[in-house]
Formats: structure tokens, C-alpha cells, sequence
């Protein structure tokens, strides 16, 4: 199985929060913050505001697999942080790609098609 980049650590997740940029929609919160690394980073949070552990692990899921999906259209040498919102606890697959690709849009960090 290939490793995953994602940010672990408090001090990586403060650091996206405090300087990096935000934008919202519904569903989810996303901060973007520019690095030195090669790699595009992402970390996930969910509060039990949102449910119990089985649904927020469900939503992680989903989202990683939003992230690894789309990881091709994405700019390199970014930390992504994703809050999501309660309302996400009911939405299936679909619902929540199109959020997380539409904050994507909204941050302009989706690469430009080539033709």
C-alpha cells in the first residue's frame, strides 16, 4: 500500500490555522498553506459535534479518498487542513467530492488543463 501524505502532528495543524488562507462552503472548511515540500499534504479534522466515531471516521474516509482521487489535479507543495462541518454527517460519497473539489476551485489550486 503507497504512504500517504498527511499532516500528523498539532504544530503542523496550528501552522495551516494560523497562516495559512480559508475558505468555506456548507459542508466543509478548508485551509491552504504553501510549503518547501515537494508533496501536498492533507489533514482531516472532525468533531464529535458531527457524530460518534463511526460516522467521523466514515467522513475521513470519504474525503481521503476525494484527496487521493483528485491528488493529480491538485498543485504540489501545499498543506491542506479539512474541518468539516455537522452537516456532512448525512451526505454520501458524491456529495462530499464535489465540496471538497469546489473549495479546491475556490482556493485556485487545481492545475490548469493543458491542450
Amino acid at each position: 500500500m503507497k504512504h500517504f501524505n498527511s499532516i500528523k502532528k498539532n504544530r503542523d495543524f496550528q501552522e495551516v490555522y494560523q497562516n495559512g488562507r480559508s475558505l468555506a462552503n456548507k459542508l466543509l472548511v478548508m485551509y491552504i498553506k504553501k510549503t518547501d515540500r515537494p508533496e501536498t499534504r492533507i489533514g482531516i479534522s472532525v468533531s464529535r459535534k458531527v457524530g460518534n466515531s463511526v460516522v467521523r471516521h466514515r467522513i475521513t474516509r470519504l474525503i481521503r479518498e476525494s484527496f487521493r482521487l483528485h491528488e493529480d489535479m491538485v498543485e504540489t507543495g501545499l498543506d491542506i487542513v479539512v474541518v468539516v462541518r455537522a452537516a456532512a454527517k448525512e451526505e454520501n460519497y458524491k456529495t462530499i467530492e464535489s465540496a471538497y473539489l469546489h473549495l479546491c476551485g475556490l482556493h485556485n489550486i487545481l492545475k490548469k488543463e493543458s491542450k
